[in-house]
């Protein structure tokens, strides 16, 4: 997720069965990254995400997607005010304690 804010970006190849998870998983991420001010690129394999670049805060939805809810939660912190997580108990499903941890990771 902060590959965004890294010096070069990030590029995801190779990865087409990101596709076909709970999610379509490569949409669901450049949809959400959009929301947040990112740009990024879907591709059929993967996702082209330049660096350099400021989150801002959003609303966005983990489409019932655990992987999503974590993933969105983590890039939330990065953004420039308080971020919404439609469907965020999502989580729940892999890692109950997920919010919980996060909170006090995050401080």
């Amino acid at each position: 997720m902060l590959g965004a804010a890294s010096e070069n970006g990030l590029e995801i190849r190779d990865a087409g069965e990101l596709r076909v998870k709970e999610t379509d998983r490569i949409d669901t991420v450049v949809e959400n990254f959009r929301r947040m001010g990112i740009a990024a690129e879907a591709r059929p394999d993967g996702m082209m995400i330049p660096g350099r670049q400021r989150f801002r805060a959003a609303s966005f939805d983990s489409f019932g997607d655990h992987r999503i809810a974590m993933a969105f939660a983590v890039a939330a912190l990065r953004g420039d005010g308080e971020s919404v997580i439609e469907n965020a108990d999502a989580a729940s499903v892999s890692f109950p304690a997920f919010f919980s941890i996060l909170r006090q990771v995050a401080g």
